[in-house]
């Protein structure tokens, strides 16, 4: 699995149309909306907002008025081409007053995505967990060397809590050090870029 490090935004002018595309790294539904108002917010005046998304097996496009099947399955297409996950791509169009017919739009849709993807940085995906452990001052410096290369949020009250995202793979080789020298108060599953 790969998605995008980091949300681009990409212009492209085809037969005096503005498509700005914004490809976006998402990891729940209910972003969407939030990210799609932000857009049509910013991008107030556009004709159209088309998209699509794919969040882990979930995906769905929207032409937003354009002819059916020209503008959100062609975005969709190219980003399932890409074998991406996790990746949110809406196409802002303005209409340039040329019509562009419905081979000219799938054409534009798929492209301006392309382009899009061609700037951006692609990461691999890999299964994590996120954790959150508890443990006394005294296990401090084996817990410190067994996450050294680990980015934590750390708490120091009564007893140490530290929350972080682990991989799979090196969760399961140092599990069951970290359970003895520790209480896993929270392991949830997540997906990290690698």
């Amino acid at each position: 699995m790969k998605s995008i490090k980091e949300e681009i935004t990409n212009e492209i002018i085809i037969n005096k149309s503005k498509f700005i595309t914004v490809l976006t790294n998402i990891s729940d539904i209910k972003e969407i909306d939030k990210k799609l108002d932000e857009l049509k917010t910013k991008y107030k005046d556009a004709t159209h907002y088309c998209y699509a998304y794919i969040i882990n097996h979930h995906e769905k496009c929207s032409d937003n008025g354009e002819p059916a099947g020209t503008a959100g399955m062609p975005i969709l297409n190219v980003l399932k081409q890409n074998n991406l996950t996790n990746i949110l791509c809406v196409v802002i169009r303005y209409f340039g007053g040329i019509k562009l017919g419905a081979g000219g739009l799938i054409r534009a849709y798929s492209t301006s995505t392309s382009y899009a993807l061609n700037i951006c940085q692609i990461t691999n995906l890999v299964h994590g967990y996120n954790l959150t452990i508890e443990f006394p001052y005294s296990n401090l410096k084996q817990i410190d060397y067994l996450l050294k290369n680990i980015k934590i949020k750390k708490s120091y009250n009564s007893i140490v809590t530290y929350t972080f995202d682990i991989e799979k793979q090196q969760f399961n080789q140092i599990e069951n050090q970290l359970i003895n020298l520790s209480q896993i108060k929270n392991k949830k599953p997540i997906i990290l870029a690698s």
